[in-house]
């Protein structure tokens, strides 16, 4: 398998580290990116290479050559797919990218895929990971189908099934009294003692080039045309970040002629910390207090990559929003009830940034538009039936 990887590099200060080498933060404590000799890339395969001659691989590991394995071999099948763009508008202008049909049921598995595979290739043999849920489920699963023990935190209210689900795939579980960030703090307390590689949001480099193969499914879904805006529920924001890098990426080669999307971080009001910071121009985010919301997977009062998540936003014109705890839930209940589609609360929160970012002016109906529906909305609660018929 050739591989295009050139180097890692700080996402701040740009300096370079060793592909070949094991990796977390960089040495100011920032993200670090993959980078690509695309040019080389270029020269080597055509994107109608990645549609027709790389199909056989499952989903999104058709786009190997732009992914950060070694080689073939290291390819984690779960039975991944290309998720769908599902319509929910007849002006055929609103799309839902329904990230529910992959692996453990959620787009964290795109994430944990690449990351696990990675870490295989780089002999780790523990990681631990701080999630709200899906993250823990998706890496209990490729780290089990990998040989790789795991170890999942997550606050004790999170979704009982991704607690449960965690573990019956193979990761010691456990649950803290506190948040997502302060499983974190555990983790980073214990990693050297226990030899566990940690593997948090943005916290190594492998994850994020993982949920960039969003960006390249939409760009192959619209026959290489990209959509007005994206929006996106936004905890840590890897997903929001990876997209820009794919599109970026696909820039560079050639492969794409066209505007590139707003992108729309969408937060709930009770946990908002990228909304804050960027409607006051800040470029970095101040932690948030007491942080608390139904849509689970975007209760993260700090992210680690939120001047990341921020330059996105910016660059690409686009803009951060909140929507209240029952804004999701009126969206999430007309989803289904209109349409069909049974989103989880993250996935509806962005119908709802959608509403509002029309009623501001931000988008135009007319404008094609992807909203990210992150999980199946059949891990959540959802309302008790009471109806009980009497047949007399």
């Amino acid at each position: 398998m050739n591989n295009f990887v050139t180097h890692l590099e700080c996402s701040e200060a740009g300096d370079h580290y060793n592909f070949a080498e094991i990796n977390n933060l960089s040495k100011i404590n920032k993200p670090l990116l993959v980078k690509y000799d695309l040019e080389k890339l270029k020269n080597s395969f055509s994107k109608e290479d990645f549609i027709n001659d790389f199909a056989s691989l499952p989903g999104f590991w058709k786009y190997q050559y732009l992914l950060p394995l070694s080689k073939k071999s290291s390819v984690i099948d779960l039975g991944e797919v290309i998720t769908p763009l599902v319509r929910i508008s007849k002006s055929n202008n609103l799309f839902i990218k329904d990230e529910g049909r992959l692996p453990t049921g959620s787009f964290k598995a795109r994430g944990l895929a690449l990351g696990v595979a990675r870490a295989k290739e780089l002999g780790i043999k523990k990681i631990a990971i701080p999630t709200n849920g899906n993250a823990g489920a998706a890496l209990a699963a490729y780290a089990t189908a990998a040989g790789i023990e795991s170890f999942v935190f997550c606050p004790e209210d999170t979704p009982s099934i991704n607690i449960r689900e965690a573990e019956i795939q193979g990761a010691k579980t456990f649950t803290i009294d506190g948040l997502i960030n302060d499983c974190g703090s555990i983790i980073a307390k214990h990693k050297e003692k226990e030899g566990w590689f940690d593997i948090s949001t943005l916290k190594e480099p492998y994850r994020l080039e993982g949920k960039k193969t969003m960006g390249f499914e939409l760009a192959e879904q619209l026959n290489w045309e990209l959509p007005k805006n994206i929006f996106y529920p936004t905890g840590g924001g890897t997903g929001l970040i990876g997209m820009w890098k794919a599109f970026n990426e696909l820039k560079k080669l050639n492969w794409i002629d066209c505007d590139l999307p707003k992108m729309f971080a969408i937060q709930s009001s009770s946990c908002a910390p990228i909304v804050t910071a960027f409607e006051k121009g800040k470029d970095y985010a101040d932690p948030w207090p007491n942080a608390h919301t139904l849509a689970s997977g975007i209760r993260v009062p700090v992210a680690v990559g939120d001047f990341l998540i921020l330059r996105t936003i910016r660059e690409s014109n686009g803009h951060a929003l909140a929507v209240d705890d029952h804004e999701i839930i009126t969206e999430r209940d007309n989803l289904a009830n209109r349409y069909g589609f049974l989103a989880c609360p993250e996935g509806a929160a962005t119908l709802a940034g959608y509403k509002k970012a029309l009623q501001l002016g931000l988008v135009d109906a007319n404008e094609k538009t992807v909203l990210f529906n992150c999980a199946t909305g059949l891990k959540y609660p959802m309302p008790e039936v009471n109806n009980k018929f009497h047949d007399k």
